[in-house]
């Protein structure tokens, strides 16, 4: 089969477009069809060697797609050759004290495509039956690999880390990634009124579109002015941050007495200034998020599938275009997901 590898850390470059052996599915495993798979920024981390994450090189990228059933291994019994499916990024063990407690997300044998597992920037990916989950049928590919890192993520910190409440102001940072585009969606649907900001107009526009209250450019605004002006000073409930560096600090500096700010994200400065008494003085939460949970990646599968969250898609491109549709997430020129197409 192609796949995309990188046989060593650098830019763009590294992706080959090569022939790799066919995965065999062993006792308990499918082998999906890929027909889309999802990009996302920490692809680029781990390209280059910055993500802290256990690679074996050569490697294969690819969190999150969409494919077919094409076979399956000895005692599979629930999943069929041609079921339409989404595999779960996240592969838990089930039997250690996180998994028996639902965070699944903490399991102590952890592997997760695309890291330790192959990802699926390939014709072909192997994942155990037990994680693979039928797509709804209003599903498209499309969507099932646009949905689990982006809207998981964005309901993870919002609703089950945060604690968003109806009425609540939130400020989103960067609209047009995955995570922001999904967040602005999660985030009205749990009645929060929403700021987010980005780079351009037209990113500002799209994300009125999804149903931001107010935008902010951030290139032309100060960030942390302008949410105290439409707030009438108070500052937001809640920050969605995950960009980091200067928009974390400048984001906790638009933080109203007693808020919070949940982190998934760092691309932008993975260390930043902490000043410990504003932050005790005012209260001010700071909320990590990891990954979502088993649970929450069913449930925002659900929800995609009944019409109830809308992935935003922005560039196809040919599985071979690996590189160029790195180049694309690099230079920030998306709104929404970047996905290839084997």
């Amino acid at each position: 089969m192609k796949a995309v590898r990188f046989h060593e850390y650098g830019d763009a470059s590294v992706l080959r477009h090569e022939d790799v052996a066919d995965p065999e599915p062993g006792p308990g495993e499918v082998v999906v069809r890929v027909r889309a798979v999802g990009l996302n920024h920490v692809d680029v981390d781990m390209r280059n060697g910055t993500s802290r994450l256990p690679l074996a090189l050569p490697h294969t990228l690819g969190f999150e797609c969409g494919g077919d059933v094409a076979a399956v291994g000895p005692g599979v019994e629930e999943l069929a050759v041609g079921d339409r499916v989404t595999p779960l990024y996240q592969v838990a063990c089930r039997h250690c004290e996180p998994c028996l407690a639902g965070r699944q997300q903490f399991c102590e044998r952890l592997e997760m495509l695309g890291v330790q597992r192959a990802g699926a920037y390939a014709e072909y990916v192997l994942a155990p039956a037990d994680a693979v989950v039928r797509m709804p049928d209003a599903m498209t590919y499309e969507q099932a690999a646009s949905t689990q890192t982006t809207f998981a993520t964005a309901w993870h910190c919002l609703v089950t880390r945060a604690k968003l409440r109806p009425g609540e102001t939130v400020l989103i940072s960067a609209a047009g990634s995955g995570v922001g585009s999904s967040g602005i969606q999660v985030a009205k649907r749990a009645g929060a009124r929403v700021i987010t900001s980005a780079g351009s107009a037209e990113k500002l526009q799209r994300a009125r579109e999804l149903g931001a209250d107010v935008t902010i450019d951030y290139v032309e605004e100060d960030l942390t002015a302008r949410v105290r002006e439409a707030t009438g000073g108070r500052g937001v409930d809640v920050v969605l941050e995950h960009v980091g560096g200067d928009v974390f600090e400048r984001s906790l500096a638009a933080v109203a007495d007693g808020g919070r700010v949940v982190v998934c994200g760092g691309h932008a400065g993975e260390v930043v200034a902490l000043d410990l008494i504003e932050l005790f003085r005012h209260e001010w939460s700071v909320i990590g998020c990891a990954r979502a949970s088993e649970a929450e990646l069913r449930h925002v599968i659900e929800l995609v599938g009944r019409g109830e969250l809308t992935p935003v898609v922005s560039e196809i491109l040919p599985l071979e275009q690996a590189a160029d549709a790195h180049r694309l997430m690099e230079d920030r020129r998306q709104f929404g997901k970047v996905l290839l197409a084997p």
